[in-house]
């Protein structure tokens, strides 16, 4: 009985790696995310991506998640992994798949294409819970918006409602303004 356990667990954890691969995450985040050796995370990416995989580090700044256009990205997917971590039991990384399968298909939606890779919406969430990073409500919209945990919340205002002076330019501005909407949508429930 032990060992037909075994087998399902490893089947479901291929089954994740699986999906990890088709939606672009790097060979870290396997690695982090399942109990599979390298080795054969390695052969299963080859298999299933047809390469193998990209080296290098993982991007560790949470700078990036604060520029203009990857905070709205970054805002809309964690908005969407905070709703889904208090409707559905679901696993963390199980929660992040979903979480930015949504976010994807919404970009997708709006005619855009997801600024936010699988793995950084990852390291996102790692940042959240290591309390480097949080969420934190504009004061005019009410939308929660990723932040340093040292901003002050009383008087944030999120690039939305406060574009700098170059956003606005082009196809994305119309699309963000339905990315605010859904951001606005997703927090307050």
């Amino acid at each position: 009985m032990a060992r037909s356990k075994s087998i399902l667990t490893e089947a479901r954890q291929i089954e994740r790696a699986v999906t990890l691969i088709h939606l672009g995450a790097r060979l870290q985040v396997l690695e982090s995310e399942t109990d599979l050796s390298y080795e054969r995370l390695l052969r299963l990416y080859k298999e299933v991506a047809g390469r193998s995989p990209s080296k290098g580090q993982l991007p560790f700044s949470t700078d990036w998640f604060m520029t203009w256009q990857p905070n709205i990205h970054s805002s809309l997917f964690l908005n969407t992994h905070e709703y889904l971590n208090k409707v559905a039991a679901l696993d963390e990384i199980d929660a992040v798949i979903k979480a930015y399968q949504l976010y994807a298909e919404q970009m997708k939606a709006q005619g855009l294409e997801p600024l936010l890779s699988v793995t950084r919406a990852w390291r996102l969430v790692k940042f959240v819970d290591n309390g480097m990073l949080t969420m934190t409500p504009c004061s005019r919209c009410g939308g929660h918006f990723v932040t340093h945990p040292h901003e002050i919340a009383r008087h944030y205002v999120c690039g939305l409602c406060h574009p700098p002076a170059r956003a606005g330019k082009g196809k994305l501005a119309g699309s963000l303004g339905a990315a605010a909407r859904d951001i606005g949508t997703v927090s307050t429930h």
